[in-house]
């Protein structure tokens, strides 16, 4: 890994609040801080916070510590900063949370508690806004970026949420569909070896790995590069490094190394396709995650799927699908989840209905763009 592609050594992110948010219209008593991810008492807070939104957006909620961990410990603070609001007790009414995620886009949540009078709500609300614009500054500035994009997001009919994403200055961007398939036990033949096998030319491969180590990096760099490429000609698709990619996909709580998956062209190679001496061509790319169930089976979530351009159409994408299915079937799960641009440019969502996919739920990209000067 060279220097470039190092993750900064310092956090591009502001540490204190107070250089933010100087001036806030709260009531006598309320107070704007960071959350402690020691305190076991307010990582419970954050993840009842973080249930309820679920829970009022979708009609279930699925967050559990993990997912709040990954946003106030430590290691997830080498790419992320947070703010809280307490009331007069103490207890933590609202957080935000933003991550820079890539050179030109900050990802950013946003969570008031669903107990509080409207008129508090709202100036919880505004004051969670302005952290984040400040943030957006702090971290354009450190990137060396005239404006800085803030990604945030809201479940389908949260009409508070569209109300305040609106008085923030955002817009409506994007509407992605929560897709889910249920798995059988018959599936788990679906293909040959859910480790490794071959169609029409291609090996959907597991990325190669020795023990307990990580993978091979030649094939996560395989990984990393297929998704880059298909990406481009994606929405609000943004170059991330290859430490970047690696480090953001560690830290969810759903991270398996045996459920990332290659493919690998091995016959009739479109021209222009090369790869390094020894091995075939990547052309597609699957990272699967685990989504827990406290109370009943697990599934599988499909992270990432990509296809290069001059590969497509030859059954790649169908067959890494396949392959996941089988893998959930072999591992006694339930289902396999995965998200859709609901206007993606391939009609992806055309490949997922036919193979047994339905929405399960609706969500949007809203986004503001905030100038790093002035």
């Amino acid at each position: 890994m060279n220097d470039e592609e190092a993750l900064p050594e310092e956090n591009r992110f502001e540490s204190d609040p107070g250089e933010i948010l100087d001036d806030l219209p709260l009531p006598d008593g309320w107070e704007v801080g960071t959350p402690d991810a020691e305190d076991r008492f307010e990582v419970a807070r954050l993840t009842h916070l973080l249930r309820a939104h679920e829970r009022h957006g979708r009609g279930w909620a699925g967050a559990g510590v993990d997912d709040v961990l990954v946003e106030v410990s430590e290691h997830g603070l080498r790419t992320r900063a947070n703010v809280v609001i307490r009331d007069p007790e103490g207890s933590i009414q609202a957080w935000g949370s933003v991550h820079d995620r890539a050179g030109g886009r900050m990802l950013y949540s946003h969570i008031v508690s669903r107990e509080l009078a409207p008129p508090i709500a709202r100036k919880c609300s505004d004051a969670l806004f302005e952290w984040a614009a400040g943030q957006a500054r702090a971290v354009g500035e450190a990137r060396g970026l005239p404006t800085q994009q803030i990604d945030t997001g809201a479940f389908e009919g949260d009409e508070r949420q569209y109300e305040w994403l609106t008085r923030a200055g955002f817009r409506k961007v994007r509407t992605w569909w929560q897709m889910n398939r249920p798995v059988t036990p018959e599936e788990r033949d679906l293909v040959p070896d859910n480790e490794e096998w071959e169609a029409r030319g291609v090996r959907f491969r597991l990325v190669d790995r020795e023990g307990q180590g990580l993978p091979d990096e030649a094939d996560l760099r395989a990984v990393h590069d297929v998704l880059e490429q298909s990406f481009t000609d994606h929405f609000n698709n943004f170059e991330e490094s290859y430490a970047e990619f690696l480090h953001r996909l560690r830290e969810d709580p759903g991270h398996r190394w045996n459920h990332w998956w290659l493919a690998e062209m091995v016959e009739d190679v479109p021209e222009g396709l090369v790869a390094e001496e020894g091995r075939h061509p990547a052309v597609g790319a699957l990272i699967g995650t685990v989504s827990e169930n406290a109370t009943g089976p697990d599934s599988s979530y499909v992270s990432y799927i990509g296809v290069v351009e001059a590969a497509r159409g030859r059954g790649v994408a169908k067959g890494l699908l396949r392959t996941i299915i089988c893998d959930a079937a072999r591992r006694g799960r339930v289902g396999v989840g995965l998200e859709v641009d609901a206007d993606s440019s391939t009609n992806a969502h055309e490949l997922y209905t036919a193979m047994g996919w339905r929405t399960k739920y609706v969500t949007e990209s809203w986004h503001r763009d905030v100038p790093v000067e002035g």
